[in-house]
């Protein structure tokens, strides 16, 4: 894949509109499962391996794409990422006028509470400690379909 995003969604229930998730992690075999987790909900998920494919997909890279905006429901990304933190990608997510409604999930293998009370106060929506389980998926997507217009 040349433009770094990978996008799939399934076929059975593509009469209902299905939220769309962007998924943001530097770890291949990370994205592949939370992917995994998502599309078992009926998810589309696009995944981004750092930051700043995760800003150009969403049209908020140093080349603004317009064309994705408000196309993606929640994005969910590790914190401990190189290049750009999770917690710089929230910022920037909640800086932007036109994205910020967007819920951000960060997720982390670590459990720091100064890092957790630090990205719920920058407006992430949740903060879920990995390993991700379909438990943590399931409690994502109800809050994902509460959240939705």
């Amino acid at each position: 894949m040349e433009s770094g995003f990978s996008s799939s969604s399934m076929g059975f229930m593509e009469n209902v509109e299905q939220p769309h998730v962007l998924a943001v992690d530097d770890s291949d075999i990370d994205r592949k499962l939370i992917e995994k987790l998502l599309k078992n909900f009926s998810c589309k998920v696009t995944t981004a391996e750092n930051g700043a494919r995760a800003l150009e997909f969403l049209g908020l890279g140093d080349h603004p794409n317009h064309c994705n905006i408000s196309k993606v429901n929640l994005v969910i990304t590790d914190y401990c990422m190189p290049g750009m933190t999770g917690y710089e990608l929230l910022k920037k997510i909640k800086e932007s006028s036109v994205m910020k409604e967007v819920p951000v999930v960060i997720m982390s293998s670590e459990n720091i509470p100064n890092r957790i009370s630090k990205c719920l106060e920058e407006g992430a929506q949740m903060f879920m400690l990995k390993p991700i389980k379909q438990s943590d998926i399931k409690q994502l997507r109800c809050h994902l379909m509460n959240c939705r217009s």
